[in-house]
């Protein structure tokens, strides 16, 4: 009878944003909440 094990290690790390990251993050934000209250505005409910 053969046991076979696999060990599996892993590593999580705390991403380190650059300045560039951080105002491409904001400006997908807003074009993200633009197009939500475009949808909300079209798809009201009567």
């Amino acid at each position: 009878m053969t046991l076979n094990i696999l060990f599996l290690t892993v590593t999580i790390k705390k991403r380190q944003l650059s300045a560039e990251d951080v105002v491409r993050e904001q400006l997908a934000k807003k074009i993200i909440d633009q197009n939500r209250d475009r949808q909300f505005s079209i798809y009201r409910p009567f």
